[in-house]
């Protein structure tokens, strides 16, 4: 059993959160914690130059409030959101944050995935701790 479980999902990660959930609650101690995680990538300074300064911001707070509208019912579910590059910012969190599991849902791989590899190729090769992948 896990005290900190860090559940990745994607913008729209579409109907297997539940899924990803079940299984982090069960692996979860009795006294551990559940972290969704959601990470948007950073805006390029090409496009940023353009847009209100606050715009990272204002849209990680636009993802946060969805996510807790989608997770009211899970009081016990603590949602982050940050800006980065999906695989190494997933690992870089688990590292800061003293994560001892992750669990994740992975799409089936494209052709593009065997040549760059898909986020969840990407944690399971970097975690510095034990990866559950739901297909």
């Amino acid at each position: 059993m896990y005290s900190n479980i860090l559940v990745p999902v994607a913008v729209d990660h579409g109907p297997h959160l539940d899924d990803v959930l079940a299984l982090a609650r069960r692996l979860r101690n009795t006294d551990g914690k559940i972290t969704v995680l959601t990470v948007a990538e950073a805006i390029p300074p090409y496009v940023s130059q353009y847009l209100p300064a606050d715009q990272e911001a204002r849209t990680r707070a636009a993802i946060h409030d969805d996510l807790k509208g989608e997770l009211e019912d899970a009081p016990d579910i603590e949602i982050r959101v940050i800006t980065g590059h999906a695989g190494m910012t997933i690992v870089d969190y688990a590292e800061r944050h003293d994560v001892d599991c992750i669990v994740m849902h992975s799409h089936r791989p494209g052709l593009k995935d065997y040549f760059l590899g898909s986020t969840a190729a990407r944690v399971v090769r970097h975690a510095p701790c034990s990866v559950h992948v739901i297909r």
